[in-house]
Parts: C-alpha cells; sequence; structure tokens
C-alpha cells in the first residue's frame, strides 16, 4: 500500500521558498515556550506589529481572540483617505501589509482632494472585508518566525520592571523579552443600542477583560473613549434610480509600491442625503440615546460624529450626505457611510426609510455604538515602548488614536522598535518632517488626547514634503536597515528614482521649440513663447500638465517606456520647487533644536526660571529632546531657550537620533 500524502497549504509551501529557518511550530500549553516577542491583538496594529518584528527576524506570536477575524475591518471596509492614505502608502514602504491587502481586495480606489494641490492629494479605496482579512491572514501564515495562538491575555508578567511574559485565560504562561498590547476596542468593551447595552469588543464579539486591572496594578493611568458604526443594509432592498453614482477613478494608482497593477473592473459607490424629516424622527429617539442619557462615558471622535451628534449639533443644516458603500464582491452587504448611531433599532429604521433610496431598506446589522478602555499616550515614549515598564508596548486604539491607518502604523513601529529594544539598539523614530507617522507619534506623545484622535493632512506642517507620491522615497531606505522591507521593495524603490531622475534631467536638458508649443499653450490659455525654452520653464506655468507638455512638442517618446506616475512626480517637483526649498530650511531649524537630548531623568522641577505648567508638563511626558519639549502645549518658546541654556551648560549639543537617552531608556 502506498503512503499517504500530504500537501502543505500554498501559503507554508511559499514560505518555505523564502526563509532556510522553519516555520515555529508553537509547542504544546503547558511546555509555556519563550518568544522573543509576543504581541496581543490581530486588529491592524496587531498585525503590522507582529509581521513586523518577525520580519526583523525574532520568534513572535501573536495571541488574539479569534483566528478566524484576524484583520477584520470593524468598521468601513476602506483604507485611506484625507491623511490616512498618505499614512498607508507609509506603512507599505517601510514594509507593512496594509497596502498590499488593499490592491488584492479593492473594490474601488479614488485620489481624493485632486482639486487642490498635491501636497493634500490622498488615496482611498474601498475593499471587500472578507478578502482584505483573508490576504493578511495569508501574509502572515508566510512568515516563517511568526507564530499564533487563539485566547485571551488576561495578564502580564513583570519581573524588576521589566516586562517577561504573559499570562491567558486558559491559565498558560508564555516568556518574552518584549510584549505589544493592540486591544482595539475590546478591553472592556460595552456596546450601546438604544436603552440597551452588553459587553463585547464588537458586533458578535465578547470583550477582553483583566489587562486594564493588569495595567493598574503596574501604575498606568486608564480612560474611556467612545466610537461607534453605522447599519448595514441589503443593497437589493436600495432604489439606485433615485442615488447618485459615485465611480472610481480610471487608470487608479495601487496603495502598494510592489503592486503593478489593479484590476480594470470597479464597483460604484453611491450618494444620497438626509432631510429634515429624517431628522426628526431621529429625534424621537434622543430620550433613550445613551449619548444623551449620560449612559456613555468615553467621549467620542470630533472630527466622526455620530448623525445624532450632528443634527444636535448641526441644527441649522436641512440635510447631511450619506455614502452607500459596498462590502465586497459577493455580498449584497451595504455600509451606511455618515449614519453612524447609537439610537434604537426602531428609530434607525424608521428614519433610514425616509432617506432617498433607502424607502424599502433592510437592516442586515444596526449601527452601534462602543466605549472601552485606552492609556492616555503620555505614558509611551516616542518608541512606543511605554515608560513604566520595560520591553512593554502599546499600540493603536490603546493609545487613543481611531482609524485602521494609524493603528496599522503605531503597530509597525512598535514591532519594529521591539526589536531593536531586545538587540539592545536605539529605537526607530520618525520625525514629523520625515513622515506623517512622525506626525501621528509626536502628536499623541507630546500633546496626548482625550478624545480618539484622527490624521488629517492639516495636522502635519511638512505636508508638501510627505506627499503620498514619495513615501517610497523617504522610508523605503530605512526601512530596510532596521530589516522590514525586502531587497525586492529596495530594487524597485531605487528603479522609480533612476527614472525619476532621467525624466528630470531630460526635461531641464531640452526645449520646446515655438512653432510646436505655441499652439498648445494657446489652447490652454497661457502665453506663447518668441524662442525656445526648456521644457521644466515650460512646465512651471500652472496651466500645464507636463504629459501633455511633452506630446504636443514630439518629446512623448523620451517617456514612451514610463510610468505616467513618474511623469507627475517630476511634474510636482519642478512646479513647488520654491515650496519645497522653504520646506527644507524650516525642517533644518527644527533640526537643531532637535539636535538637543534631554536626559531622561532630567529634573524639571528643580528648573526655577519656567513657568509652573511646563514643569508639570515637562516632568509627565519627558520628551527626548528640545524639538519634541517646544511643540508640547503649555511649554513656551521662552521655556525652551532656558532649557537649552541649561543643556549648554551641561553637556552641548548632541545628535538626537544618535543619542536619543530619553527614548531607549538610557
Amino acid at each position: 500500500m502506498a503512503a499517504a500524502t500530504f500537501l502543505l497549504p500554498r501559503s507554508f509551501q511559499h514560505a518555505r521558498t523564502m526563509s532556510h529557518d522553519a516555520p515555529q511550530i508553537l509547542p504544546s500549553a503547558q511546555s509555556t515556550p519563550g518568544f522573543d516577542v509576543i504581541v496581543v491583538g490581530g486588529g491592524h496594529a496587531g498585525t503590522e506589529a507582529a509581521a513586523a518584528a518577525a520580519n526583523c527576524g525574532l520568534r513572535t506570536l501573536l495571541i488574539t481572540m479569534n483566528l478566524n477575524v484576524i484583520g477584520q475591518m470593524s468598521c468601513n471596509p476602506a483604507i485611506g483617505g484625507i491623511g490616512k492614505g498618505q499614512i498607508a502608502r507609509e506603512i507599505d514602504a517601510l514594509g507593512g501589509l496594509m497596502g498590499l491587502a488593499t490592491d488584492r481586495s479593492g473594490l474601488q480606489f479614488r485620489m481624493l482632494n485632486q482639486s487642490k494641490g498635491p501636497a493634500v492629494w490622498s488615496p482611498r479605496a474601498q475593499c471587500d472585508r472578507m478578502m482584505y482579512a483573508a490576504a493578511i491572514r495569508q501574509m502572515l501564515e508566510e512568515i516563517p518566525q511568526l507564530s499564533m495562538r487563539a485566547d485571551m491575555v488576561t495578564d502580564l508578567v513583570v519581573k524588576n520592571g521589566r516586562v517577561t511574559g504573559v499570562t491567558t485565560q486558559l491559565g498558560q504562561t508564555f516568556g518574552a523579552r518584549a510584549v505589544i498590547l493592540t486591544s482595539g476596542t475590546f478591553m472592556n468593551g460595552l456596546i450601546h443600542i438604544g436603552a440597551r447595552n452588553y459587553g463585547g469588543g464588537r458586533m458578535g464579539e465578547r470583550a477582553s477583560t483583566g489587562l486594564t486591572g493588569a495595567l493598574h496594578r503596574l501604575g498606568f493611568e486608564s480612560g474611556r473613549l467612545k466610537t461607534g458604526t453605522p447599519p448595514r443594509i441589503d443593497g437589493r432592498t436600495i432604489n439606485y434610480d433615485i442615488v447618485e453614482a459615485q465611480p472610481g477613478d480610471p487608470n487608479a494608482s495601487p496603495f502598494s509600491f510592489l503592486t503593478d497593477s489593479l484590476p480594470e473592473e470597479q464597483l460604484n459607490c453611491w450618494i444620497t442625503y438626509t432631510n429634515p424629516e429624517v431628522h426628526d424622527l431621529l429625534r424621537t429617539g434622543f430620550d433613550e440615546s445613551p449619548m444623551f442619557a449620560g449612559r456613555i462615558e468615553g467621549r467620542g471622535p470630533r472630527y466622526c460624529p455620530s448623525i445624532e451628534d450632528k443634527i444636535d449639533r448641526f441644527a441649522e443644516k436641512d440635510q447631511h450626505q450619506l455614502f452607500l458603500e459596498p462590502e465586497g464582491w459577493d455580498t449584497y452587504e451595504v455600509y451606511v457611510n455618515g449614519f453612524s448611531t447609537s439610537l434604537s433599532e426602531e428609530v434607525q429604521t424608521a428614519a433610514l426609510r425616509r432617506v432617498p433610496g433607502l424607502e424599502g431598506a433592510h437592516i442586515l446589522r444596526p449601527g452601534y455604538a462602543i466605549e472601552y478602555d485606552y492609556f492616555p499616550p503620555y505614558q509611551v515614549k516616542y518608541s512606543l515602548e511605554t515608560k513604566h515598564v520595560d520591553g512593554l508596548f502599546f499600540a493603536g486604539q490603546i493609545n487613543g488614536t481611531t482609524g485602521y491607518e494609524e493603528a496599522g502604523a503605531q503597530g509597525l513601529i512598535s514591532g519594529i522598535n521591539a526589536a531593536r529594544y531586545i538587540r539592545g539598539e536605539q529605537p526607530l523614530i520618525l520625525k514629523r518632517s520625515e513622515a506623517y507617522i512622525g506626525v501621528l507619534i509626536d502628536d499623541l506623545v507630546a500633546k496626548g488626547t482625550d478624545e480618539p484622535y484622527r490624521m488629517f493632512t492639516s495636522r502635519a506642517e511638512h505636508r508638501m514634503l510627505l506627499r503620498q507620491d514619495n513615501a517610497d522615497f523617504r522610508l523605503t531606505t530605512l526601512g530596510h536597515e532596521v530589516g522590514t522591507v525586502s531587497a525586492e521593495r529596495l530594487r524597485r524603490m531605487q528603479a522609480r528614482r533612476d527614472a525619476v531622475k532621467s525624466v528630470r534631467d531630460y526635461v531641464e536638458r531640452h526645449n520646446a521649440q515655438p512653432t510646436l508649443v505655441n499652439p498648445f499653450l494657446t489652447a490652454r490659455g497661457t502665453n506663447e513663447i518668441s524662442r525656445p525654452e526648456r521644457l521644466s520653464r515650460i512646465t512651471l506655468r500652472p496651466e500645464v500638465k507636463l504629459r501633455e507638455l511633452l506630446t504636443a512638442t514630439g518629446h512623448d517618446a523620451a517617456t514612451d517606456n514610463v510610468d505616467p506616475v513618474i511623469v507627475d512626480y517630476v511634474e510636482t517637483e519642478l512646479k513647488y520647487s520654491g515650496y519645497l526649498r522653504r520646506e527644507h530650511e524650516l525642517v533644518e531649524k527644527m533640526a537643531q533644536l532637535e539636535s538637543w537630548s534631554i536626559p531622561r531623568l532630567f529634573d524639571y522641577a528643580e528648573v526655577k526660571n519656567i513657568s509652573m505648567e511646563a514643569r508639570e508638563k515637562l516632568s509627565k511626558i519627558r520628551p527626548d529632546n528640545l524639538g519634541q519639549a517646544s511643540r508640547i502645549s503649555g511649554v513656551s518658546p521662552s521655556d525652551v531657550s532656558v532649557l537649552m541654556v541649561l543643556l549648554k551648560r551641561k553637556r552641548g549639543p548632541g545628535r538626537a537620533r544618535a543619542t536619543a537617552d530619553a527614548a531607549s531608556g538610557a
């Protein structure tokens, strides 16, 4: 009789081809195996953290309550948006998972804000919810150093101020040299629908318990935040003849720098509006509203309010825009973006059915609010390691943020820095001038938050430098240095950079002839030229698009084999060269402040020449350098000047990233 043949899953076979290291097989629970890094939580922060730590070569264990919902899109199945799209591209440039999963699962791709300047252009993709989670799971299973376990962590093992492992509800203890907590909305989560509430991390899943108490015993301070989600409806009950179609962009660009092309087929989203009748019906539920009745303790996101909050705060508005967004290729489920609510299901149904196009809407799942524990981020360093416990990192909504992209970015940085902590290396701390991720973490640590923090382009003072089209140029080399970026990704970035240089050199060397270019200029409503002029100079005109100019002047052959995105990039760099120079000058000025590192144990209480508020804030946040200190609310320029004088007396300036003794725990 022939021996039985056992086939390995494709993902496992692929993993074997990527590395000579065998995948880590999780031993039985009784053997309490040791790992380098344990990541708690399988959401967007947890999956990026686990992938980053494992890709850095560390034995990593991802523990989450339900392995079937790893990478789940709890709210809107979409990635990107204003400010968020930039973060998603930065995650990809550093070797994260989000961009690749988005490209594999995208239903519709759009570039937002194109009526404005390129500094605020922001990519957004509507995704197939199930395909996105499946893509994340597959990519995790292809990482040899990564193991997973279905369980709930209820306590931390801490010895001599250093984390050494975790304990689970099944009574098992797993040792680790670093632990990353990415609890999302699950820590003591409480779901509200009208007058009813019950424990849960999200609809259909239980809350996690135990960790909040464990962290309190270790000296951490917690708070409560709230977020919400709208109802999902059956798309077959929508009257599409009434609502307005919102198609995707033709020739859309991928999120990942590793993706060569996107499928041509895209699904429409749809737009409709509320009206006074809808608002009146919603108001009938205010008496039972958990928000207005005071049953919700946590504070919600200011920039993504519930529909009841909108009609209460903006009572003068007769309508609010709603987006009907499909949840997948193979489902009729539709997400009603803009109708987040915690009102009773009866009120939700009655109000929705007064919205044009939704008169016959069938609700598959009502909207709800959820409140959960978070830990104010002044308790973490810029590396995302906590100040109270060495080797313990927080990432995602535990730090007070909202949104997949913000969570994924923190997860990626915490995974990298957990690896660097274990190896005794300086942490990776991105500056505000280097990445939106740097803006995000700097805002959290230096300014804190008492409401769910969401990224916007307006938060980044150097947004012209931090465009979505140059994320790989800014970060991919750095990602390769820390271990999360593959050689192939680095090669692609270098090829893109070479292509940009080639196109730019060409347009700066070659002229446009008046006889060829003048008809084009006239048609664009701009002045003709009387003598040959450099293509680069003509490109500076607002009315001129470089791709069109090259075609009109017979120079298009120079870019026949060049990605159009490269040509557009060169145009942006030329048109905004003056702004970019000024931005770099501002960055240099801030770098002078950031070169002054501050010892971790600096005694601010003894500095009598700064304000009481500054002493309190500086003692609480403990910035790494003067640049970070200058951005803390309540610290004035004169306070910073006093600190600089004291530091000059002590030791003189040092390179912030090289010393960074505050962040590394020195």
